[in-house]
């Protein structure tokens, strides 16, 4: 059946073209816009991880909901012990403190509200390569008293790198302390609003303003994203249970999980789209086909062939286009993608951000899979309502087609 369906497509040539310029059309369409979606997904994903959060984040139990309120009760005492243990994962690149804090930066004239990170320089500027320094330069281990402001915060209180500022904050104890800094660099990260309030400063300097030999967090940066999840399921099993809990970049990103949510939905309406265009592009292909071959198939019947067996016979012919269209379509996607991704596509800046990017066209196993199982269904969809008519056509009309 397969044999003499593929003799069939060969021999009719306008007709097999038609079809599988259409199912190429539709695969290639989806291979490109689900390769720009999932684009998104990874250079939002590492924007954000390599701004602000890392991969993954240990906490004492608790913070995460109440610690950006009262971040002095939630400190990790011992975080070279936590540090040690955690170093020793494969996947683990590297692992960095952090203590965050707030109050009120001055720059002689007025003040600014600010939140605060205490942090480790070498560390940070390994990890942070998703954050553009606009002015100055990245703080370092000698700068004791070097401070990185957020655009939004310099932009407010006018400083430049070089301007003397000084920082009041709440020790543990309650009583106010200060410290003279100096800025080193204006930095710019994914978000507006976290550059609007944030500023840096070596975590030497964030423990004698609040008096404490402690830490908040314990960021950890992974060698590949996509082993997150496992090394995060094999922390939590190895810190048992202690007063520490493991979040994820994701879980600490609400804003990237109402992106995707958004994005799969504006995908899905688009697949359904594509579909929808090559079922009825190839629908009309088909039936040209079909039903300019009656009486061919009426001769089959004649010949003692049933019903049945010219119905499989057509359904086996686009089987047939659908995979060799498929295939195809794949071929040239991925080409496509290739190409586009070299040269790469200008985009302005997402929401709440003042950073554009390159977008490129991502060959992702499983969109390639979609489009196939997208083009195939509908070219054999497209067969079945025809090849029902045609196979139900008593043989001596069929038969009257070949005068």
């Amino acid at each position: 059946m397969f044999k003499l369906a593929l003799r069939n497509i060969l021999r009719q040539k306008t007709h097999t073209l038609m079809t599988l310029a259409a199912v190429i059309a539709g695969v290639t369409g989806i291979i490109l816009a689900g390769g720009w979606v999932q684009d998104i997904y990874v250079q939002l994903g590492e924007a954000l991880i390599h701004s602000q959060s890392g991969h993954l984040q240990i906490y004492r139990q608790g913070y995460y909901e109440a610690g950006s309120r009262s971040p002095e009760k939630y400190l990790i005492d011992t975080p070279d012990t936590i540090r040690q243990q955690i170093a020793g994962e494969t996947e683990v690149a590297q692992v960095m403190a952090r203590l965050n804090f707030s109050g009120l930066l001055n720059n002689g004239k007025s003040d600014l509200p600010i939140i605060g990170e205490g942090v480790e320089p070498s560390h940070e500027v390994k990890l942070g390569s998703s954050v553009q320094i606009t002015a100055g330069r990245q703080l370092s281990d000698e700068n004791t008293f070097g401070i990185l402001l957020g655009k939004g915060v310099a932009q407010a209180l006018q400083l430049k790198p070089g301007d003397p500022v000084t920082l009041l904050v709440n020790m543990l104890d309650g009583a106010l302390n200060s410290l003279d800094f100096q800025v080193t660099g204006i930095f710019q990260s994914f978000s507006n609003d976290f550059d609007a309030r944030a500023v840096r400063i070596p975590l030497a300097a964030a423990q004698e303003l609040l008096g404490t030999q402690g830490v908040n967090a314990l960021i950890i940066s992974l060698k590949h994203t996509e082993e997150t999840d496992q090394i995060a399921a094999q922390l939590k099993q190895s810190l048992g249970p202690s007063d520490l809990e493991v979040k994820t970049w994701v879980e600490l990103n609400d804003f990237y999980e109402k992106t995707v949510e958004m994005y799969k939905g504006q995908f899905g309406v688009l697949q359904i789209i594509i579909l929808i265009m090559v079922l009825l592009s190839v629908a009309n292909s088909v039936n040209m086909s079909i039903f300019e071959r009656v009486g061919e198939f009426g001769t089959m019947m004649a010949l003692g062939n049933d019903s049945h067996q010219v119905f499989r016979l057509i359904i086996s012919e686009n089987l047939l286009l659908g995979l060799i269209g498929g295939g195809l379509g794949i071929g040239i996607g991925v080409l496509l993608a290739t190409a586009i991704s070299a040269i790469g596509i200008p985009m302005p800046p997402p929401p709440n951000a003042d950073l554009g990017y390159i977008a490129r066209i991502q060959i992702a196993p499983s969109v390639l899979l979609l489009a196939l199982g997208i083009g195939f269904t509908a070219t054999v969809l497209a067969a079945i309502l025809p090849a029902r008519h045609v196979s139900r056509i008593p043989v001596v009309d069929a038969l009257r087609q070949n005068v």
